[in-house]
C-alpha cells in the first residue's frame, strides 16, 4: 500500500466518505483472558465450538448457516441462541486491537456483520442508533429492529437520527436482546428482504448513497456473506472500495473485480499498526 492511499483510506473513514465493513478477522487477536483460547468468530471457529469444541460432519463443516440450520433442527432454534448468547454476550474477551483503533477514528456509520458487542463498547460514550437484522419474526415486513443508545441503555425508536453515529449489526447482537441471524433459515429470509429492500431502513438508502467502502477482516469467497454484502453497499460509488486480503484466491480476485472492490494483499494489523499473537 502506498502512503498516498493510506492517507485517503484514512480521511475517507473520519470523514464518512468511506464506511467501514467489519468481518470475522477482526476479531483474530481477541482472547479469552482465561484460559486464552481465541473467541470463535469465523466460520469454522464457530462450528466447533457450537458443536462442544468438535468438527462436525464434512458437509455441515461447509459453512456456519449450515451448521446451525441442522442443530436447530435436531434441538430448536433456541439452542442456536443460546449458544450465542453464551458466545458474545455471557463470556469475558479481551479487547479487539481493531476496535481500538476504530474507536479513535470514531466513523459515523460503521457495518459489523460480527455477532459481539465490542463495536458497541467503543461507542458506549456516545448517543447512537443500532441496527440489529432479524429474520422469521412476524408482525413487521421489516427485517431489522431500530434501538437508541442515550449513554446508559437502549430503547427502541422508529427512525434513525442522522446526526449520530449509526452502527449496523445486521446478523444480530446480544445487546440489548439476543437476536441473530445464524441458520440458513434465517439467512434465505434476509436475504430475500434485503434483496426487496426490507432489510435496510430508508434512512440508510439515502445516506449510502455514493459511499466507499473498506472491508476489514473478510473473505470473499462464501457465497452467502458476498450476497448479504453486495446488497447492503448497493447505490456505491465507482470504485466500491477496498478489501484487504492478504492472500487472495482466483475467485475472490474475479469477484472483487466484478463488484468494484481493489484488493489491498496485507494484513489489516499491519495496516492499524498492531500486532497479532498467534
Amino acid at each position: 500500500m502506498t502512503p498516498e492511499l493510506r492517507e485517503k483510506l484514512l480521511a475517507g473513514l473520519r470523514d464518512g466518505s468511506i464506511v467501514p465493513y467489519l468481518g470475522p478477522g477482526v476479531l483474530a487477536d481477541v482472547r479469552d483472558p482465561a484460559s486464552g483460547a481465541a473467541m470463535p468468530a469465523d466460520s469454522d471457529s464457530l462450528i466447533i465450538a457450537m458443536n462442544g469444541g468438535k468438527p462436525m460432519a464434512p458437509k455441515l463443516m461447509y459453512e456456519f448457516p449450515r451448521a446451525a440450520m441442522n442443530v436447530e433442527l435436531k434441538r430448536g432454534r433456541s439452542t442456536v441462541t443460546k449458544f450465542l448468547n453464551r458466545t458474545y454476550g455471557e463470556t469475558v474477551w479481551t479487547r479487539a486491537a481493531l476496535h481500538d483503533w476504530l474507536k479513535e477514528i470514531a466513523p459515523n456509520y460503521v457495518i459489523d456483520i460480527n455477532r459481539d458487542t465490542q463495536l458497541q463498547d467503543s461507542y458506549a460514550a456516545v448517543p447512537h442508533t443500532l441496527i440489529v437484522g432479524i429474520a422469521r419474526i412476524g408482525g413487521t415486513d421489516y427485517r431489522y429492529k431500530l434501538y437508541a443508545w442515550d449513554g446508559s441503555s437502549y430503547a427502541p425508536v422508529t427512525t434513525i437520527d442522522p446526526s449520530k453515529p449509526v452502527l449496523f449489526k445486521p446478523m444480530g447482537t446480544p445487546r440489548p436482546e439476543g437476536v441473530y441471524i445464524a441458520s440458513d433459515a434465517d439467512y434465505v429470509d434476509f436475504i430475500t428482504e434485503l434483496m426487496g429492500g426490507f432489510s435496510i431502513p430508508p434512512e440508510i438508502k439515502e445516506m449510502r448513497k455514493g459511499k466507499q467502502y473498506l472491508l476489514l477482516g473478510m473473505r470473499l469467497n462464501r457465497d452467502t456473506e458476498r450476497m448479504v454484502m453486495a446488497d447492503i453497499i448497493w447505490s456505491a460509488a465507482e470504485p466500491a472500495g477496498w478489501v484487504f486480503i492478504s492472500e487472495p484466491t482466483t475467485k475472490e480476485r474475479r469477484y472483487c473485480k466484478k463488484i468494484g472492490l481493489e484488493i489491498i494483499e496485507e494484513d489489516i494489523f499491519a495496516f492499524i499498526g498492531a500486532a497479532v499473537a498467534g
